[in-house]
């Protein structure tokens, strides 16, 4: 019996030696000042070997498989110098090399750092776990924190011949999920894949940075803006959600209707973290929600929007036109939402009624001069009033955000503004798109300084199977005389 306890006894200081080790190895993170901003660095196992770049700040990366432990070695951007970055968009030189030798310097300071406290904190937790199993049946102390220094070298040999990276860092794989991926991405994909490549690729992409960063053509910057998150056609893909509070960003939500199937209690309950992704998130139904999906938000705090007003909490109704973020936001219920008292059946034709048009237009001529912001679900029920207004310009912006095609949409033509992000479910778990669908979101920067302006609309897409992205950033704002129009746009 004393030979088996004695190998437990062992096994538990070797286990609890590996256990430190990794708890170290997955929380130890330091931050590095370099001359172009500060770094955070950190390991991520879990993973196949890759020495990852990543900058928050715009939501895009690069990795290069050049590390043999089954981790990523994370380096994360997280502030830049915006001094440094102005020079370089002002066609400075930047000295590549220079940079990347800070790089390389603050990285092998972080491992040696990071191989010194996972071996420590193994260490400390295999004595302690050899003190805690020490009995008479169990081996003598100096062999059982033997084993636990055995063990810490083994941990240390690992890492010191596993975790840097080998080789040469070439052969990058992009990888984005924001709307607001550098320009200079495109470009960089396509370059050939070398030594020499590589270095002319970090130029564009530090260019790149700094032109989003800097102001361009004398227009009013984005940054520091007010700015909406519209996304529509949920389709009870929960999955998404977590993209939506991400690009919401504690902001307002728009969100033009379809979050459910069937607007039935039981999506209802399931969907019920919607309202924490917005602050606030503002709502209209379309044709997949119904009067519980409505009133369910409504008492959630959410601001739901009708032709008839505000719903309350109680079921009543408030004024038709809200403020919201510093607009005047209205909505218009879908007339085919569902009806609890139906059963949630469906209701949906392919096309309204003239009959329901022109309500549409009845309604909207009533709140014209009070809205900014007009949310509604189909696109066709608003069409006559479209073509009204094109004849008749606003003299003021005005912006209507719909839904229900599944595809990214801008129009904008003088003061008029039409913005439908996409399929935020990307065609939803009922697989309710004809042909496959991109997860699709948009983002709209405006100011209110003299009035509700649109400044310019990020639309973002993308592919559910691979996470592959695309960005378009819209300018709005009308360029100075003898301007080209700016528009932006990225792929990863």
């Amino acid at each position: 019996m004393a030979g088996p306890l004695r190998l437990l006894a062992v096994l538990a200081v070797v286990a609890a030696t590996l256990a430190g080790g990794y708890l170290a190895l997955v929380s130890f993170r330091q931050e590095k000042e370099l001359s172009v901003g500060s770094i955070r660095l950190s390991v991520s196992p879990g993973h196949k070997g890759a020495l990852d770049l990543y900058v928050p700040l715009v939501d895009w990366g690069a990795r290069f498989e050049a590390i043999r432990l089954p981790a990523r070695l994370r380096v994360d951007l997280r502030t830049v110098d915006r001094g440094a970055l102005e020079t370089v968009a002002q066609g400075a030189p930047l000295d590549v090399g220079a940079v990347r030798a800070e790089a390389r310097d603050a990285i092998a300071g972080f491992l040696r750092a990071l191989i010194a406290v996972v071996c420590l904190a193994g260490l400390a937790l295999g004595v302690l776990t050899a003190f805690a199993v020490r009995h008479h049946h169990s081996p003598r102390l100096r062999w059982t924190i033997a084993a636990s220094a055995a063990t810490t070298v083994a941990i240390g040999v690992a890492l010191v011949v596993l975790l840097p990276p080998r080789g040469e860092i070439a052969k990058p794989q992009y990888y984005a999920y924001g709307a607001d991926i550098p320009r200079a991405l495109d470009a960089a994909a396509t370059v050939q894949r070398s030594a020499r490549a590589l270095e002319q690729e970090l130029d564009a992409q530090l260019v790149g940075l700094a032109r989003l960063v800097t102001q361009p053509a004398n227009r009013p910057p984005i940054e520091g803006r007010p700015r909406i998150t519209i996304a529509s056609d949920l389709h009870n893909n929960v999955l998404a959600l977590p993209i939506l509070e991400r690009a919401a960003a504690g902001g307002p939500v728009f969100f033009p209707g379809d979050l459910s199937d069937r607007g039935s209690p039981l999506e209802n309950q399931l969907l019920a973290r919607i309202t924490r992704t917005g602050r606030p998130f503002v709502f209209v139904t379309g044709n997949h929600d119904s009067d519980s999906t409505a009133q369910r938000l409504a008492r959630d705090g959410a601001v739901v929007l009708t032709e008839r007003g505000r719903l309350k909490r109680d079921g009543t109704y408030g004024p038709v036109v809200s403020e919201v973020a510093g607009l005047r936001v209205a909505g218009y219920g879908d007339p085919y939402q569902r009806l609890a008292a139906d059963d949630f059946a469906d209701r949906f034709q392919p096309e309204p009624t003239p009959e329901q048009v022109q309500a549409f237009s009845r309604w909207f001529a009533r709140v014209e001069g009070d809205v900014d912001v007009v949310l509604v679900h189909q696109p066709a029920l608003i069409e006559d009033t479209l073509a009204s207004l094109r004849e008749s310009p606003p003299d003021r912006p005005l912006l209507f955000v719909v839904g229900h095609t599944h595809t990214a949409e801008l129009f904008h033509e003088g003061e008029l503004t039409v913005v439908n992000g996409g399929s935020l479910g990307a065609g939803g778990t009922g697989n309710l798109a004809d042909a496959p669908t991109r997860l699709g979101l948009a983002r709209l920067s405006y100011d209110t300084t003299g009035g509700f302006e649109p400044l310019a609309v990020d639309l973002v897409e993308i592919d559910p199977g691979d996470g592959n992205a695309t960005a378009r950033r819209e300018r709005l704002d009308q360029p100075e005389a003898g301007e080209e129009p700016e528009n932006s746009s990225a792929t990863s």
